[in-house]
């Protein structure tokens, strides 16, 4: 018998530089909020995924920080997907959970990113997404991977690439109104398409910045007190690693793990109310939108144009702010995602709290739109 799972806490630090961190000071801070929110002891925690960290590359991450923590968990191990680990773990927490071999997971994840080492150091580390004999010898970083991804969509949905601030102005709408947010000084469209190159087409402004910060939640067999938020549909897919063995920028893997999710949950496209999507640049965001369905092809803009992914929209989307406003601390930044969407949904939002909402897509990508995971969340 498969056993409901609920996310019935969640905790964050800021984000944004955090002198004197480590990822473990981060993600016990983290934890320490997570485990208030949920009403539980660090007794009641019988399982631990923990989300890798390149600032403290340890080969038994999950088993060191639940020394630090003083946890004692029967299940623990540390998990690795990129982007999408945040996700990824999630999802593992609610099949552990539904099949009865823990009661309640703390998915937890953090690193000092952006004090914990120099911007070489980050460079190299992020530059190893890629194919190691044709894209790394040439010098390719991470924006330029997700540049030339831009390129070639924009040129193939006829979309331009001012289209894309848009977006960027959103997060940091939406970021301004959290107080552990990196970025919430207001950007104005002529700013953001003003911003200095980093890979053309993509601005600085559509790069998300570099942070600190931790994020936890627990995964349990019973929904604790307020609304209960459910995990009812998981999916994953998994096309390509590397950018040059991507045939199609219209089929990253995307849409299949979304398709999965929602038929495991039993909803369509149509019955989202609220949208928790990875937006590591702005292209990104985009290309994730239209492949979900979310959007015509070519048509995020004029969605968000219209307004629907404002906070009183028809698809709030990150009301946190996004890796672009709120921060990209590695594993954390997308975890974050999950972390307002369940509060969203359970009516713990407080002055960012939208009206009541039914359910939530959340969708996260590792790589360079490599490894995909998508889950709804359902407010019982």
């Amino acid at each position: 018998m498969q056993h409901a799972a609920y996310l019935r806490g969640a905790g964050n630090t800021r984000f944004g530089r955090v002198e004197g961190s480590t990822p473990l000071t981060l993600m016990a801070q983290a934890t320490d909020a997570a485990l208030a929110d949920a009403g539980l002891a660090r007794a009641d925690i019988d399982g631990v995924l923990c989300g890798y960290a390149t600032t403290l590359p340890h080969l038994m991450l999950a088993t060191r920080f639940c020394e630090y923590a003083s946890l004692d968990p029967a299940y623990a191990h540390g998990v690795a997907s990129g982007g999408a680990t945040g996700g990824v773990m999630a999802m593992l927490a609610r099949e552990l959970v539904g099949a009865g071999r823990c009661r309640n997971v703390l998915v937890v994840a953090g690193e000092n990113r952006l004090c914990g080492q120099s911007r070489d150091q980050s460079i190299q580390t992020l530059a190893q997404v890629g194919e190691p004999d044709m894209e790394v010898p040439n010098g390719a970083s991470v924006p330029a991977y997700y540049a030339l991804l831009a390129s070639r969509y924009l040129a193939e949905t006829g979309m331009h690439a001012d289209a894309l601030s848009g977006f960027a102005v959103l997060m940091r709408e939406h970021a301004a109104g959290h107080p552990d947010a990196h970025l919430r000084e207001p950007l104005t469209l002529d700013a953001a398409r003003a911003a200095r190159p980093i890979a053309t087409p993509l601005r600085l402004s559509d790069c998300c910045p570099i942070s600190d910060g931790a994020v936890a939640l627990v995964v349990s067999a019973e929904p604790g007190g307020g609304t209960p938020v459910r995990i009812t549909g998981a999916g994953q897919a998994h096309r390509h690693q590397h950018l040059c063995a991507l045939d199609s920028v219209m089929a990253t893997g995307a849409a299949d793990a979304a398709r999965r999710a929602l038929a495991q949950a039993g909803n369509t496209i149509g019955q989202i109310d609220y949208l928790a999507i990875y937006d590591s640049f702005t292209i990104t965001l985009a290309m994730l939108l239209e492949e979900l369905g979310i959007a015509a092809r070519g048509g995020s803009p004029q969605r968000l144009a219209a307004g629907d992914f404002a906070r009183d929209g028809a698809l709030p989307l990150n009301t946190h702010g996004g890796l672009l406003a709120f921060g990209h601390s590695g594993v954390a930044g997308g975890l974050m995602h999950l972390a307002e969407a369940t509060r969203q949904l359970a009516g713990k939002a407080g002055a960012r709290q939208l009206p009541p909402r039914k359910r939530a897509l959340f969708h996260a990508d590792g790589g360079v739109l490599s490894s995909h995971v998508s889950l709804v969340l359902e407010a019982a």
